[in-house]
């Protein structure tokens, strides 16, 4: 780590690895400014003032102070805390032979859902939307093309595609009939609450299990997770037998 001094107060050198060890606290969604100077110049005035008031605090022997000793008390409490957690837990490991048992035996957590790929025509009536069905079937006008002649919703001006989605995504029956609906044929008029569709399906991916080098990561933290909380539970139990009496 940088022993760079960046200030001096009292005598005392702060070095930029105090510096950077400080900036670890700067709330996270304010981190990506780190990188313009202003900013880090900003929070080094911020850890200069810091360093000061602390000075300030030993000169008039604040550290001496009922206040003080109290507020140290509590904080050993808590640091001795999570290091007495942190060392109990700290020799738990998962085995690969655990995780793949435990891929082996829950095939339905693995399924990645199917998906579509579709465009669709928005229209306020069933009867207009029959008309567009017509034109698009006799070949006088693409379906991309009528979408954007045609269709109500945004999409029509990219030619109504709506790229792809999954289950959930979309209401009920708009989602039904693309996920039964025949690829490259337009199925319709289907009425939905906001309106009567003609939907065209592009291409559709089918549910498929997740290989086990996919997930592997995954399932090794739930398993952590699980082995990590029941033996909380168990530590729980048993320092509770040991000193609540």
């Amino acid at each position: 780590m940088s022993q760079e001094i960046v200030a001096t107060i009292a005598g005392e050198a702060l070095t930029q690895a105090e510096f950077e060890a400080f900036l670890k606290n700067v709330p996270a969604e304010q981190r990506a400014y780190l990188s313009n100077p202003q900013a880090r110049q900003y929070y080094l005035e911020q850890f200069i003032a810091v360093r000061l008031f602390t000075k300030l605090g030993e000169e008039e022997k604040l550290d001496e102070t009922d206040d003080f000793k109290q507020i140290m008390a509590t904080i050993r409490k808590d640091v001795l805390s999570q290091l007495a957690m942190k060392s109990v837990l700290s020799g738990i490991e998962v085995s690969d032979e655990e995780i793949k048992a435990y891929y082996d035996t829950n095939p339905n957590q693995f399924v990645k859902e199917g998906k579509v790929s579709a465009k669709h025509i928005l229209t306020d009536s069933e009867e207009k939307c029959t008309d567009i069905f017509k034109e698009i079937a006799e070949g006088a006008k693409s379906f991309e093309d009528a979408a954007k002649e045609y269709s109500t919703c945004p999409s029509g001006q990219q030619g109504g595609d709506l790229g792809e989605f999954g289950k959930g995504q979309m209401v009920k029956e708009f989602e039904d009939a693309a996920f039964s609906g025949e690829i490259g044929q337009v199925i319709g008029p289907v009425k939905t609450q906001f309106g009567y569709h003609l939907i065209k399906v592009e291409k559709r991916t089918e549910p498929e299990t997740a290989s086990f080098d996919e997930v592997k990561e995954n399932i090794r933290k739930t398993l952590l997770s699980q082995k990590q909380n029941q033996l909380y539970s168990e530590k729980i139990n048993e320092l509770k037998d040991k000193y609540m009496k």
